[in-house]
């Protein structure tokens, strides 16, 4: 008889993968930690987003975190080709950009507001 060691990470009581490797598992959740963390940040902007979408698009930030890294830190594309970026959320991200599409005045308004934000956490009332 052959004893295995599973690691298994559980959201909101919901088994989301298991791993062989403690190390694996720890990986994962802290990407999903991170997933979370982009989509409450998104929730809070200006841009206004079914929960699912912001979901989605906080995961794929998550799961491209180098290359999210790399935009920020050089204002430029990272050298790598299109298959390297993770597969997924795609379906939210093309609703988001077709949305911006449809109106460059909405596009133009966030980037203004954007801009014009404090930065920092807003303060709990």
């Amino acid at each position: 008889m052959a004893v295995e060691i599973k690691y298994v990470v559980v959201r909101k009581g919901e088994e989301k993968m298991t791993f062989a490797s403690k190390k694996e598992a720890d990986a994962y959740d802290k990407m999903l930690d991170m997933a979370e963390v982009f989509c409450d940040w998104l929730s809070a902007g200006p841009l206004a987003m079914e929960e699912e979408q912001c979901e989605a698009l906080g995961l794929f930030l998550a799961e491209n975190k180098d290359a999210v890294q790399h935009i920020l830190r050089t204002s430029k594309m990272p050298d790598v080709d299109a298959s390297a970026v993770q597969a997924g959320p795609e379906s939210a991200v093309q609703d988001l950009s077709k949305e911006q599409e449809s109106s460059p005045a909405a596009a133009e308004e966030h980037a203004d507001a954007t801009l014009s934000k404090p930065k920092g956490r807003p303060k709990a009332a």
